[in-house]
């Protein structure tokens, strides 16, 4: 970010973006945001350009599961799983344990998507 000024106008510009209806209007407000910052911060407009569109393959699916696929909320709680029962340890032997007990932990969640908690109902669309 160039400026701090602008983190809170880039992050509303973004989120536009992606609360697109469809792709076509999505490109069309990249386009829009990649001009606006072109003069003034040159380096985030051609980031904005080239890494953006990847976050764009949303649109191909469900409108009922594009907000659960562009958010991070998954990953955010997963990640405060991890940090909290590594706490608990707090001092492991060797980088192998730490790495065991993160794999049971994903392994354990791993279970619990494919056969437990239904996060996707694709039989709907």
């Amino acid at each position: 970010m160039p400026k701090v000024g602008l983190k809170g106008k880039v992050a509303e510009d973004i989120r536009t973006i992606f609360n697109a209806p469809d792709r076509e209007m999505a490109e069309a407000f990249l386009r829009k945001a990649v001009e606006k910052y072109s003069a003034s911060a040159s380096k985030l407009a051609d980031w904005m350009e080239v890494d953006l569109p990847e976050g764009f393959t949303v649109f191909a699916f469900p409108k009922l599961h594009q907000r659960k696929l562009r958010t991070s909320n998954q990953l955010k709680s997963l990640s405060q799983e991890i940090k909290r029962r590594t706490r608990i340890v707090r001092v492991f032997p060797n980088e192998q344990s730490c790495l065991r007990l993160i794999s049971a932990l994903l392994m354990e969640v791993g279970e619990e998507w494919e056969y437990g908690k239904l996060y996707f109902d694709f039989e709907s669309v």
